[in-house]
């Protein structure tokens, strides 16, 4: 199960420490306990496009190769276009770990886009990685327009649009148009 971290028990803990929270979620297994977290944030520079980036991301060793970290990923990922148009993700991975530059490149599709020399305290280089999210963004305007229709096309109903009727009643008469759904199980 994955919760967004406001979802957590450790709501205040990670309000103050988190910027964006709606960006970060963690995962729990079926004893409610904490096994995954992605911490997210956009970045602020005026200047440049939307992104985000990921600061931190872990899973439980016992719960590692079960998929978890994508599911992560891609959530913090949505997150990030939903609600801040964001066009692309960063990350930043120690040089000497292959385990996480593995899991990025080949699992999660993060490309290699800098080296920033001794990045870390301990004088250790990052690479810095990006993954393009301009398909998320496409899929999330595509998502928007066809609520926007299906809303058009759910109140075109005439009857329904009488200025003295009041919300109640035109929900009472609404009927779905069954030219758009695709599926029989939609409309029930």
């Amino acid at each position: 199960i994955v919760y967004t971290i406001f979802d957590s028990i450790k709501k205040q803990w990670y309000q103050r420490r988190v910027r964006g929270p709606q960006l970060s979620f963690v995962a729990v297994d079926e004893k409610d306990k904490i096994c995954g977290y992605v911490l997210a944030k956009m970045e602020e520079e005026p200047d440049e496009v939307p992104h985000g980036h990921i600061t931190s991301l872990a899973v439980k060793r016992s719960h590692r190769r079960l998929g978890l970290a994508k599911k992560l990923m891609d959530q913090a990922s949505r997150a990030m276009v939903e609600s801040f148009s964001a066009r692309y993700v960063s990350l930043h991975v120690r040089i000497s770990n292959r385990a996480a530059l593995s899991l990025y490149k080949h699992v999660l599709k993060f490309q290699v886009d800098d080296i920033e020399p001794k990045y870390y305290a301990d004088g250790e280089d990052a690479y810095a990685m990006k993954k393009d999210l301009s398909h998320l963004l496409e899929e999330t305007s595509d998502t928007r327009q066809f609520i926007e229709n299906l809303g058009k096309s759910l109140f075109a109903d005439p009857q329904l649009q009488t200025e003295d009727s009041g919300v109640d009643e035109q929900l009472d008469k609404l009927t779905l148009n069954p030219n758009v759904c695709d599926s029989d199980d939609a409309a029930s």
